[in-house]
């Protein structure tokens, strides 16, 4: 379900205007985040550490306004739920991507999601969800990134955020990995990315 934002009330609306015009309208970081936590739970559990963060960073959009805004022709819309679409790895060295529905149970979540990992690597094709309502995810456990960038079709209409994570490194103890996290600036600000980690973080320590 979704519902129209009044444009005409919106005290973003300057931005939205503003920033709607740029060719690439996308802005981003890289922060590292703390994910001793989170791995400890999900290997006492048997569950995948990728699932069990990306259900994290999916709780946390629910929670942030500003990720659920998408554009649709000249308005903005609100979804009232987002879903992730992201990389599966296959045997063979490709990938796919897959369609994983936010459930607010991690439980249920698993159970899903292990369903769609398996339908993806049994598959060969390159097909990608058309839904507006997620986030785009992306896995890289090989590299402890410090900076990254999108390949883009720029004739493409594209409002959704992109994320992506890093390897998993281990300090002191600790365990931490890099995120990406690319917005469309006419809809997400700076301070509603911050808002975003924090929120990301606060769910990985307390799993």
């Amino acid at each position: 379900m979704k519902r129209k934002l009044p444009l005409e009330t919106w005290d973003r609306k300057p931005h939205f205007d503003f920033f709607r015009a740029f060719d690439e309208p996308y802005h981003g970081v890289c922060v590292r985040v703390d994910c001793t936590q989170l791995y400890q739970f999900a290997k006492q559990k048997g569950a995948s550490v990728f699932l069990c963060y990306l259900h994290c960073s999916l709780a946390a959009a629910q929670e942030i306004q500003p990720f659920k805004y998408r554009i649709e022709g000249d308005g903005v819309v609100i979804y009232d739920q987002i879903d992730a679409g992201s990389t599966v790895a296959r045997a063979n060295g490709t990938f796919g991507y897959g369609y994983f529905p936010y459930l607010p149970q991690l439980d249920d979540f698993l159970i899903s999601a292990n369903r769609e990992v398996e339908r993806v690597r049994a598959s060969s094709d390159l097909e990608r969800s058309e839904a507006t309502n997620l986030i785009r995810y992306s896995a890289l456990p090989w590299l402890d990134f410090t900076s990254l960038s999108h390949a883009r079709m720029f004739s493409r209409p594209d409002s959704c955020p992109r994320i992506s994570f890093g390897k998993i490194t281990e300090t002191a103890g600790q365990k931490s990995m890099p995120v990406s996290i690319h917005v469309h600036h006419a809809l997400v600000d700076g301070r509603d990315v911050g808002n975003y980690i924090e929120s990301f973080q606060d769910l990985l320590n307390h799993r």
